[in-house]
């Protein structure tokens, strides 16, 4: 195993993400290796101290004292039939709203849970045997493979020349359902472009959010839904999502041509 080879898999042997072969693995190499040692040390560490510090924080009692100041004060004695009136508003609003506020937090918490699927089929993915079913370089290779596999064949685009190299791609499942991933490569670094089908059509600018040492950059475009992933810098991932999308637009428009 090489150092490159290694570090890209540290993160998984922390985490306990790894197989009992692949992990010894690893330590045998950590265990000559003085850098990757140095490496898998630092990484240990910065575990340890972002799960012993504490993240939370208290508003002071002034805020609290502030807000109530803000609030208009009662210029005359409420009857009873209006404070219960009142209370019956206040209440139906305020159930509007928490619907409001739950939904918000599902929607949230849903978006979460498909980053950290999305991270882990690249983790899997970096596992000996497991980066693509179909190897190439050659997008006409690729993109056939996929048909009738999928109810939508993943956009295949050829980024040589931009510097991202076409690997291949697999099958892989997030969100408990089939779906597709492109692999290109930028020097030793793997991208996995996940690609998925959803019945929005609307344009959903990239993001990037980081999971696990990894950058992901989501966006979602003509009823589909893309996520590359990679331990690349954010700048260069960013990079291949902005040349993958030139390249898909002029594709397309030639193809409407």
């Amino acid at each position: 195993m090489t150092c490159d080879e290694a570090r890209i898999l540290l993160h998984a042997l922390l985490d306990s993400e790894l197989d009992a072969g692949h992990a010894r693995e690893i330590e045998s190499h950590i265990a000559s290796c003085p850098d990757c040692a140095a490496e898998f040390a630092a990484q240990r560490e910065m575990q340890r101290v972002l799960a012993e510090t504490n993240l939370r924080y208290t508003a002071p009692a002034s805020l609290r004292a502030r807000i109530e100041a803000s609030l208009p004060q009662p210029q005359r004695q409420p009857t009873r039939r209006s404070v219960l009136r009142g209370f019956a508003m206040g209440s139906a609003v305020s159930a509007l709203a928490a619907t409001g506020v739950v939904a918000v937090v599902l929607r949230q918490d849903d978006q979460q849970r498909i980053l950290s699927e999305v991270v882990s089929a690249h983790l899997r993915s970096l596992q000996a045997g497991h980066l693509t079913d179909v190897v190439s370089t050659d997008q006409h290779t690729v993109k056939p493979w996929f048909n009738g596999k999928l109810d939508v064949a993943p956009p295949v685009i050829d980024l040589t020349a931009q510097g991202f190299t076409l690997v291949g791609g697999r099958l892989d499942y997030i969100d408990a359902r089939a779906i597709g991933a492109v692999v290109y490569r930028r020097r030793q670094h793997v991208i996995n472009l996940f690609v998925s089908q959803t019945s929005s059509t609307e344009h959903r600018p990239p993001k990037t959010q980081t999971m696990q040492g990894f950058n992901c950059r989501r966006w979602g475009e003509r009823g589909l839904n893309f996520w590359a992933v990679s331990d690349l810098g954010a700048d260069e991932l960013a990079e291949f999502v902005d040349k993958f999308e030139a390249a898909m637009a002029k594709v397309e428009g030639k193809s409407g041509s």
